[in-house]
């Protein structure tokens, strides 16, 4: 049953997933007869703001999110915080105004929020550390089949139906998820963390000394890195595989699940092996760590392709640099829980999600005003090399055994 829940998790994350990225695409159409940008005479700067809209509320909610799974579990925030935003995607097709537009991005951004606290939160209390790669290694794969998935299937419906149906079948088909969820999971969570505090009273960890360890700091850095890349793939690469190279609106849809499938596969992969490597007497620190560093190193092979002229190389490389990221996906989250044991977990996980989503409102933006102030996409790359170095140096300076609040070999 563990295993079917965590399957369960994982459908609920893919669904948050085509809900975020449904507008990415339609923003990129120009084929159908009245494209979304068209309709609302949008700028570039406008597409960038509105790309960036689900991620203020997204971001800023994600500490309440956590307070919200630690005090009343798991099972009932998530099923109403899908009802919620899957009703708002769906409402998306009657706007008529870049203002109606940009309130139910934020509304979405509200219902999404408990998304990711809840779903790690469960995985912290019914997956062991040996369990752990492999479960948040699908879990967060899922967030990359979502959008590896979404974008063609939002590009399909376009197609067919336009961009209004498209939000609507998109939007009302998630809430078939809310039948199993409501059946299957157990509202259990609260009593096992405190099963698990009476057995072991020592690791619990103030959480203000959390929040003053450099572990913390440098996983808030780290993340922000991570996710500013994959916020730029989830907003601006379909636009960019369209503008810059010139593939057609079902083109990019593949190019884009090839990228985020990709990651998803090695997510997957990378958490299993960690989990091996760790059974077999690795350090957990040791191990998430370097796979952790590797996947930056492996993702900022992205300016390579952006560089080159040859569209080829250029296709090549965005498969591979953000595939490649996916060898971290799984451990830099699991790797925050080795080092920070006993802490409120859902709290935890909302800091460490917040700076995940604040990069959805810089990358789009800055992406935006980079593109408009120099008339291409090279700026907007070379940023992206940029925090990638940054991410790196943040997880080998700042995120260190010796620097976990309570000690990492409480565990």
């Amino acid at each position: 049953m563990r295993w079917t829940i965590i399957g369960l998790l994982c459908l609920g994350m893919m669904i948050a997933y085509f809900d975020r990225v449904n507008l990415s695409v339609a923003l990129a159409d120009s084929d159908s007869d009245t494209p979304l940008k068209t309709f609302l005479n949008l700028t570039d700067y406008d597409r960038g703001a509105l790309n960036s809209a689900f991620f203020w509320t997204y971001a800023a909610l994600q500490i309440p999110a956590g307070w919200v799974v630690d005090r009343y579990g798991v099972k009932f925030p998530f099923a109403l915080g899908l009802l919620f935003w899957s009703l708002t995607s769906a409402g998306t097709a009657l706007v008529t105004s870049v203002r109606q537009l940009f309130a139910l991005r934020l509304l979405l951004g509200v219902g999404e929020s408990i998304t990711t606290p809840a779903g790690m939160r469960w995985i912290r209390y019914h997956c062991s550390e040996s369990q752990r790669g492999l479960a948040v290694g699908l879990y967060m794969a899922a967030a990359k089949i979502g959008p590896g998935v979404g974008a063609p299937l939002a590009a399909w419906l376009i197609a067919l139906y336009g961009w209004r149906m498209m939000f609507v079948v998109l939007g009302l088909g998630g809430l078939i998820w809310l039948l199993p969820w409501m059946k299957l999971v157990k509202n259990d969570d609260r009593q096992i963390e405190a099963l698990q505090a009476k057995k072991s009273p020592g690791t619990q960890v103030p959480f203000s000394k959390v929040l003053a360890s450099p572990v913390i700091w440098g996983t808030v850095i780290g993340t922000f890195c991570y996710q500013y890349f994959v916020y730029f793939c989830m907003t601006w690469m379909p636009a960019y595989f369209v503008e810059r190279r010139n593939l057609s609106l079902n083109s990019m849809g593949l190019y884009t699940m090839f990228s985020f499938m990709g990651m998803a596969v090695v997510a997957t992969l990378a958490g299993w092996a960690a989990d091996r490597m760790i059974a077999r007497g690795g350090d957990p620190v040791r191990v998430r760590k370097g796979f952790t560093i590797a996947g930056f190193l492996v993702a900022s092979t992205e300016l390579i392709g952006a560089m080159s002229d040859s569209s080829s190389v250029a296709l090549f490389f965005a498969v591979f640099s953000l595939s490649g990221l996916g060898l971290m996906t799984a451990n830099y989250w699991a790797l925050t829980q080795t080092l920070i044991p006993g802490a409120a977990v859902g709290r935890i996980v909302g800091i460490q999600n917040c700076a995940a989503n604040i990069p959805g409102i810089v990358a789009p933006l800055l992406t935006g005003w980079l593109k408009e102030t120099t008339g291409s996409y090279d700026a907007p790359m070379q940023a992206i090399w940029v925090f990638l170095l940054a991410g790196v140096a943040a997880y080998v300076f700042l995120v260190r055994k010796k620097y976990a609040p309570g000690g990492a070999e409480a565990r």
